[in-house]
């Protein structure tokens, strides 16, 4: 089966892709994008902005009919970003104007996209996705989820990232389900698209639970599923109440796409994100690397291996560079709880350098880098701090000259992606550092 069967199945919709500037069918898709692969054969890898329009699933969809790596750019990149983004994958940029400037080094026979995901220090690193992961992720959630051509899959999710492209994209071009994207994921627009299978971030189902018309409006849907981020408990009992079924919870990253669920025909447990996917393996250890027991109480680093993870980075020079595994297990970053029944609890991050805010990751470290480059900031720190509709927002403690905190949101907006941006900012006369003089940022907001 080729990665995106679905389009060259003979049934058709003439609205079998639905976005905010229009409606195409699969025939009419695969025509377009195949005009798109012709273009770029033999291009090693390519970039596109990855807006939320029918030119953006054209161009991913031409580029993987061709068999060349695509790397999407977020639409509200800062100039920093995109150009880190181009720089670092030597990515030629669609439309291409003159072929004679096609350069770059392709990833890989079988890399599908390159996907930019924020660490916790540093600019953002480009992820090497297979096609073969991808389809066995799809695949694996398929099942999970009884997710056939008789859905309606209906998001607003960017089109830059596992979420949005993977799932909302390549998801119904692969299983065949109808794709309505609402170009924003405004409760209204969800109301109005008579789905049978919604995708949201948490900050997407807290606005919904906040209008009960359009969540009721949901109530017809077959399947609410939410992840990129942990859904807090009141909005997941709202919901249910609200609908009439919990949602559905997932948890993955884009190194390793989505790896655990719940099941559309089983338990949904509120702060879980239920077991893993088939030919998915989990376990937890310790600081020292030993396994923890799977007791529902013993909180762990959560590793995992399987077919969907990563071929690995690119490291800036035309190559990629493997991921470091524990004995072939991949070492997520989260800490973890496993029930004895194979129920997975996320805790977070083991680092405070990652932020979950709005459906999106950001590495502090990109975040401070933006700051430092101000002329008044001399030293600046950024943490995640709760907030009740995003989960967390990102805040800057800052040491600097004459400048006011407005003026330094603004100036990390123009850099780097909007949603990047410090909400807070909060001048203080010094950070609080340790012996080695590392600043202790579990001390930032305390008294």
């Amino acid at each position: 089966m080729t990665l995106l069967a679905a389009l060259h199945q003979d049934d058709d919709l003439a609205d079998a892709v639905v976005t905010a500037d229009g409606a195409m069918s699969r025939h009419e898709l695969l025509e377009r994008a195949s005009r798109v692969a012709a273009e770029i054969a033999g291009a090693p890898i390519v970039a596109v902005d990855a807006t939320p329009t029918a030119a953006t699933i054209v161009a991913i969809t031409g580029a993987l009919l061709a068999g060349v790596p695509v790397v999407p750019i977020p639409p509200d990149a800062g100039e920093l970003e995109r150009e880190h983004i181009l720089r670092d994958s030597r990515a030629t940029l669609l439309p291409i104007t003159d072929k004679s400037k096609i350069s770059g080094t392709s990833p890989g026979t079988d890399a599908a996209l390159v996907l930019y995901t924020s660490g916790t220090t540093g600019p953002p690193k480009g992820v090497v996705i297979s096609r073969a992961a991808i389809a066995a992720d799809l695949d694996a959630l398929a099942a999970a989820w009884d997710w056939t051509a008789d859905d309606t899959l209906v998001h607003g999710l960017p089109l830059f990232h596992v979420h949005g492209l993977v799932l909302g994209v390549l998801g119904p071009l692969r299983l065949g389900s109808r794709l309505v994207h609402t170009g924003r994921p405004a409760p209204e627009a969800y109301a109005k698209a008579a789905g049978t299978l919604y995708f949201g971030v948490p900050t997407v189902w807290s606005r919904i639970a906040a209008a009960p018309g359009a969540a009721r409006a949901l109530a017809s849907a077959r399947l609410l599923v939410s992840g990129s981020a942990p859904l807090p408990v009141p909005v997941f009992e709202a919901l249910a109440e609200l609908t009439g079924q919990a949602p559905v919870e997932r948890y993955g990253m884009t190194e390793t796409l989505i790896t655990v669920s719940a099941r559309a025909d089983g338990e949904r447990r509120p702060g879980h994100v239920g077991l893993p996917l088939p030919g998915i393996t989990t376990r937890l250890v310790d600081e020292s690397g030993a396994v923890l027991p799977a007791d529902g109480t013993t909180i762990g680093h959560l590793q995992l291996r399987g077919p969907t993870l990563l071929d690995g980075y690119l490291d800036g020079a035309g190559g990629i560079r493997p991921p470091v595994l524990d004995d072939g297990w991949f070492p997520t970053g989260d800490v973890a709880t496993i029930g004895p029944d194979g129920w997975h609890r996320i805790v977070g991050r083991a680092s405070t350098d990652l932020i979950k805010t709005g459906g999106y990751r950001v590495g502090a470290g990109e975040v401070e880098d933006a700051l430092l480059l101000h002329p008044a900031v001399r030293e600046a720190a950024v943490i995640g701090t709760a907030h009740p509709d995003l989960g967390e927002q990102i805040t800057a403690y800052v040491v600097a000259g004459p400048v006011t905190p407005d003026e330094l949101i603004a100036f990390v907006a123009e850099r780097l992606a909007v949603h990047k941006r410090p909400r807070i900012v909060r001048l203080v006369p010094e950070l609080p550092r340790n012996a080695m003089g590392k600043v202790q940022k579990k001390l930032l907001g305390t008294p």
